[in-house]
């Protein structure tokens, strides 16, 4: 099932991702005891995440039972600019009384192959061998269409077995670690935060075209048997 939520700009769809964040994680803890998430990188969940932070927001969220994974990571060291953690870190995580042993970071500073051998082991070891259920999956959609590291003409857009995978990805001369199409699908609720008039062409076709994931990977994320939420703003959307 999918919906597409639309905000006037980009603060007003950072605060609708904050009440998504909160309204999912009640019920997740109520019934499970914990609430998993797995954060992005990118400007529009940086927003969400500073207002997670703070007030009205923070003190809403039972933080103790929240476990923070991440669904992509540049292979960089955790204090690199580029990284995905240090910008939660940054952000959220030193903000709010997360455990410890509640975060989940990927290692992007170690090699590619076994970090994410690492990382899908730890996966399995929380969720156990049947896919990793995430209460709610964070992502962003690309200028060129990717999300999570999963870029066009990849090999890693058509991963069927592996939970998490190290690739290079030749345009951008970097290696990724990212949660593949079957890790990502399997998620109860995965939220696009898509915001600009720089992603409208591609969300019109992301949305409203052909569907060719080798062009167009964030078409691939349509969840088994979970929620998919479109939250864009009147920029994003201007064209559909």
């Amino acid at each position: 099932m999918s919906e597409i939520r639309r905000y006037p700009d980009a603060n007003r769809l950072a605060h609708g991702a904050a009440e998504l964040f909160i309204a999912l994680s009640k019920p997740a803890i109520a019934e499970q005891g914990r609430f998993t998430v797995a954060l992005s990188g990118g400007s529009t969940p940086k927003a969400l995440f500073n207002l997670l932070a703070h007030e009205p927001y923070a003190s809403q969220i039972e933080w103790s039972h929240v476990h923070i994974f991440w669904g992509d990571e540049r292979c960089v060291p955790p204090d690199h600019p580029d990284s995905n953690y240090r910008m939660a870190r940054e952000t959220l995580l030193q903000y709010v009384p997360l455990l410890p042993e509640n975060i989940h970071p990927m290692h992007g500073d170690i090699d590619p192959a076994q970090a994410s051998a690492e990382y899908e082991q730890q996966l399995r070891i929380f969720f156990g061998n049947s896919l990793p259920e995430f209460d709610l999956i964070l992502l962003g959609m690309g200028d060129d269409g990717h999300t999570a590291s999963l870029f066009p003409g990849t090999a890693a857009v058509h991963e069927q077995n592996r939970w998490v995978i190290g690739h290079f990805v030749e345009k951008l001369d970097t290696w990724r670690l990212t949660l593949t199409p079957p890790a990502l699908n399997a998620a109860t609720n995965v939220a696009f935060l898509v915001a600009g008039q720089a992603k409208a062409e591609r969300l019109h076709e992301v949305l409203k075209g052909l569907y060719q994931p080798d062009v167009l990977p964030a078409q691939i994320i349509q969840p088994t048997a979970g929620h998919l939420f479109w939250m864009v703003d009147e920029e994003a959307a201007s064209l559909l």
